[in-house]
């Protein structure tokens, strides 16, 4: 079912896609930051390139991990505070501006298409530029706790860490169990990011609005995301059991290989960047 036209002819197939199909419902995953600086979680075929990540039932049941989390996100928040968008969220949000695009759902919890200008957007998994406390739901700037764990961890904050997905570090060899982590300033809560762990679910109401979006849209178009996360991956099955044609720009392995119209095996960034350009 899938189609996968030579290099040559990938820009022009993939142009006249979008041309087909005007209200694209796109739907973006971590290759569409990795030319901002941020790593990403899988291979070309989709696999784990490290450790999978924590899981809601260890941190929210274990001290140990939240100490261990928290010590990491201090080394590796900087890599995320700093990044910029790229080529891909800044052709996607001209895509909207040109009323191409009727939803972006992104995957992804940086916030880089909100930067870039794309206003039409859910994120599915969150914000990790937020922390939540679990008690009171009070909200607070993930930059502020950088601060106050700065002040608390001093000689934590002066460790060097290569840097991992979503505001983690390599941050091994260490004992955690000194790390201090603050509570909420509020309710003395627990205080978590403002992301979608992974055993954790997606608030309903994202999941409707986005299917919302799916039932009035042309076609899927999914950008830099291998969808082995289900709760991505669910949009395309449904899209493809309502007869909707999805196209893909992704280098190496997806989940939904079988479903795909189109498929597009480009840097994800300089293929919307082209796409854009020829639809503008």
């Amino acid at each position: 079912m899938s189609a996968n036209p030579p290099a040559r002819t990938a820009p022009a197939a993939l142009a006249d896609f979008a041309t087909r199909h005007p209200r694209l419902f796109v739907l973006t995953g971590a290759g569409c930051s990795t030319e901002s600086g941020i790593p990403d979680y899988r291979d070309a075929k989709g696999e784990w390139k490290r450790p999978s990540p924590v899981t809601y039932q260890a941190f929210m049941g274990e001290d140990s991990t939240r100490r261990r989390y928290w010590a990491r996100s201090l080394i590796g928040w900087p890599t995320m505070a700093g990044a910029r968008p790229g080529a891909a969220h800044r052709a996607l949000a001209q895509m909207e501006q040109a009323g191409r695009v009727g939803l972006l759902l992104t995957q992804n919890v940086d916030g880089l298409h909100d930067a870039a200008g794309s206003r039409d957007t859910i994120d599915l998994h969150g914000r990790i530029d937020t922390v939540r406390c679990m008690a009171c739901e009070r909200r607070m700037p993930r930059a502020a706790l950088q601060l106050e764990l700065r002040e608390r961890n001093p000689h934590w904050a002066a460790l060097e860490a290569r840097a991992a997905p979503d505001g983690d570090a390599d941050l091994e060899g260490h004992d955690f169990s000194a790390f201090d982590v603050p509570a909420c300033a509020h309710c003395g809560g627990l205080l978590k990011p403002d992301v979608v762990f992974f055993g954790e679910s997606v608030p309903k109401e994202r999941v409707t609005a986005a299917f919302a979006a799916l039932e009035a849209a042309d076609a899927v178009l999914v950008a830099g995301s291998s969808l082995m996360v289900y709760s991505g991956f669910r949009f395309v099955q449904a899209a493809a059991a309502a007869g909707k044609p999805v196209a893909a720009v992704n280098l190496g392995r997806t989940r939904a290989d079988e479903l795909l119209t189109l498929k597009v095996e480009r840097p994800v960034g300089e293929a919307l960047e082209e796409l854009a350009s020829q639809l503008a």
